[in-house]
C-alpha cells in the first residue's frame, strides 16, 4: 500500500460517532447524535435529535445508529467515538456481567439505558468490530464532523415541541 493512499481504500467500514445533549439536568432538554460511515471512496452522514434524553443515550443512540446503516455484516468495522462510557463498556466487555447478573452493575442496581445496549449488542455481536477511543475536541476531523452533526441533530428538533 502506497502511503499516499487514503485509509478509506481499505476493506473496512470506519465509523465515528458522537452524542451532545443540552440542558442535560432539565427535563425537556434537548439531545443529538451524529456519525459519518466512510468505506472505500463512499461516505455518510447521519444525524438526528430528542427531547428529554441525556448525553449517555445519545452517544449509544449515534452508534446503534451507524451500525443499522450496515447493509453487510461480513466486512471489518472499526468505531471511534471519545464517549468512555461507549468505549469502555464495549473494550472491557461490562456487558457480559451485566448479562450474568440480570442487568445490574456492580453496586447491584439495574444498568442505566438498558435497552439501548440490548440493543447496541445485538446489532454488534454477529459483527468483526473493534472501538477506539479518541480524544474529544482535539482536532480529530472525524471526531469534530461527528460532534457538529450531534449538534446540528439538536438544532434541528422542533421548537414547538420543546
Amino acid at each position: 500500500m502506497d502511503f499516499l493512499t487514503p485509509i478509506m481504500e481499505t476493506d473496512k467500514i470506519i465509523i465515528y460517532c458522537d452524542g451532545a445533549c443540552s440542558g442535560n439536568q432539565f427535563k425537556e432538554n434537548r439531545g443529538g447524535w451524529g456519525a459519518i460511515l466512510r468505506f472505500k471512496e463512499k461516505e455518510k452522514e447521519i444525524n438526528g435529535g430528542e427531547i428529554d434524553t441525556t448525553n449517555q443515550k445519545m452517544e449509544l443512540t449515534a452508534c446503534i445508529k451507524a451500525l443499522e446503516q450496515l447493509k453487510k455484516k461480513d466486512i471489518k468495522v472499526e468505531i471511534y467515538s471519545d464517549s468512555a462510557y461507549l468505549i469502555n463498556c464495549m473494550q472491557q466487555k461490562w456487558y457480559i456481567n451485566w448479562r450474568k447478573n440480570g442487568w445490574r452493575n456492580q453496586k447491584k442496581e439495574p444498568v442505566a439505558n438498558k435497552e439501548l445496549w440490548i440493543q447496541l449488542l445485538n446489532l454488534v455481536e454477529p459483527l468483526d468490530i473493534d472501538f477506539f477511543k479518541v480524544e474529544g475536541h482535539s482536532g480529530d476531523p472525524l471526531n469534530e464532523r461527528a460532534d457538529f452533526l450531534a449538534r446540528k441533530g439538536i438544532e434541528e428538533l422542533d421548537p414547538v415541541s420543546t
